[in-house]
């Protein structure tokens, strides 16, 4: 009989409640800012880490999770009798972490020899609950009964439609990421414009520029609503509550429906876009790669 381990890495801004409910381990990333390190999902709240980061006078670092992390976690498993393992990583163009999780798989050969586990490592190709929803419905999907090999191939078809459009209304966390040029960054503080970035596929973009806060949302559901797929769902990924909530009627307004869910981004993922962030992450037409 199978006995099935989901795995992921705190990228996936997973509520402790569904972490919990779903029974799925997750791996903390290490960040340090002003010079202190921090464990993500231990050391702070979603909101206190805000409060850090805004305070800041530096920008965050974020470590990716090592080999020798993810052997001792399948170790683990083997000890305890797993037969599979299913890790689902955040976009392996934009962290280390899944190809950590790759060398440890040989590692695993040398700390427990002949053992027989099977490890799935499936790339996500995209950030926060646009994996970490999907990584709930598998574990969903294993506690009722599924075999795996279907639940790998719904894994890598949602993944071949995940999109994300963001905005961020302060840049220097962003422009320090790299996510948009230092250029860019300079003339959006001179002239209030704010810009507009998809995500998708593991590679960002800016999209538009828009003038004014005001204008922000609006030019994100334009986005979405021009890239939406025919299989369409939609979350609302944030920062800031009010924002999100202002967002998600715009969105039901133009797509005739509420999002899933309204989730805050966690630390690795908002090290990069800044304390103040929107997100709407939504299914897109499949893609190849």
């Amino acid at each position: 009989m199978s006995k099935i381990a989901i795995l992921t890495d705190s990228a996936c801004d997973i509520p402790s409640e569904l972490e919990k409910k779903y029974a799925i381990d997750i791996l903390p990333f290490t960040i340090t800012l002003d010079g202190v390190s921090y464990t993500e999902r231990k050391d702070f709240s979603f909101d206190e880490y805000y409060t850090l980061l805004r305070e800041a006078k530096g920008t965050p670092s974020t470590a990716h999770i090592t080999h020798l992390q993810f052997c001792e976690q399948f170790c683990k498993y083997v000890d305890e009798g797993y037969t599979d393992v299913v890790y689902i990583s955040i976009n392996s163009t934009g962290s280390a972490t899944y190809d950590a999780a790759r060398m440890a798989i040989s590692a695993l050969d040398e700390e427990r020899p002949g053992h027989s586990m099977r490890i799935h490592l499936v790339d996500s190709h995209t950030y926060s609950m646009m994996y970490g929803w999907y990584i709930c419905e598998a574990a969903r999907k294993i506690r009722n009964g599924a075999e795996l090999a279907p639940i790998l191939d719904y894994l890598r078809d949602v993944f071949a439609r995940a999109e994300i459009v963001l905005a961020a209304y302060s840049l220097k966390v962003m422009k320090k990421s790299g996510r948009i040029s230092a250029a860019a960054a300079f003339a959006g503080e001179l002239l209030g414009l704010r810009p507009v970035i998809s995500l998708i596929d593991g590679v960002t973009k800016v999209e538009n520029k828009v003038r004014g806060d005001a204008n922000v949302l609006p030019a994100m559901v334009k986005f979405a609503s021009e890239r939406k797929g025919e299989v369409f769902e939609y979350m609302i990924g944030t920062t800031d509550m009010a924002r999100a909530e202002e967002l998600a009627k715009l969105c039901k307004k133009e797509f005739g429906e509420a999002p899933m869910c309204i989730f805050k981004l966690g630390a690795a993922v908002s090290s990069n876009t800044g304390p103040d962030a929107i997100a709407i992450a939504y299914l897109g037409n499949k893609r190849t790669r």
